[in-house]
């Protein structure tokens, strides 16, 4: 890291649901104005995660989202979904970083200087900020299909592989945020085709 760089924190949510779209977030944290309590995502409760992000998207320097849909997913596969979705989070910011601290092992092109850090998320306040903005975004979009696609417990589950989302996938099908190349969807997707034959 030089001194003078403007870095951000980069991270993602909602890799490995069987629906919905990925979400990434990107953060530029004020040191001027630390905020207590950032931590990865998943090792906070919904409640702590929903008064930090307020708090983040009030005091970063610069904040952005980034998405890539289900059927992105299934075109590009998750992986390059994901770098689609890191590369529109920071590009979404008001600030240009020089530096992206990603978390994790695999390095998107992002426009800058990238360094990748496994559990960054627990260990650099920005990718924690990012992770929290990914993770509570993707929770409230996942909220709004719940609406639309009640039966299938979207609020509960938030499109991950529990027990009753298998069972809805078994008895309904796929609705049209599920990623159809995952291999449950697909399986149970199959299964339906075949039958309606």
């Amino acid at each position: 890291m030089e001194k003078l760089d403007i870095i951000c924190g980069v991270d993602e949510a909602g890799r490995g649901p069987w629906a919905g779209p990925v979400c990434a977030g990107a953060v530029i944290l004020d040191p001027s104005k630390p905020i207590a309590g950032l931590n990865d995502s998943k090792k906070l409760t919904e409640k702590k995660r929903n008064l930090l992000a307020p708090l983040i998207y009030e005091h970063a320097l610069a904040w952005g989202l980034g998405w890539a849909s289900p059927e992105e997913i299934d075109t590009l596969n998750i992986r390059q979904a994901n770098h689609l979705a890191m590369r529109r989070a920071v590009n979404a910011l008001k600030l240009s970083p020089t530096l992206a601290l990603v978390d994790g092992n695999d390095a998107p092109t992002l426009g800058c200087r990238v360094e990748t850090l496994i559990g960054g998320d627990g260990i650099e306040a920005c990718i924690s900020a990012a992770s929290i903005l990914a993770k509570t975004a993707r929770d409230a979009k996942m909220l709004e299909y719940d609406a639309l696609y009640p039966e299938y417990g979207f609020a509960k589950h938030k499109g991950y592989g529990v027990k009753a989302h298998s069972e809805a996938l078994r008895r309904l099908g796929p609705c049209p945020i599920h990623r159809m190349s995952f291999k449950p969807v697909l399986a149970v997707n199959s299964k339906t085709s075949s039958t309606k034959v």
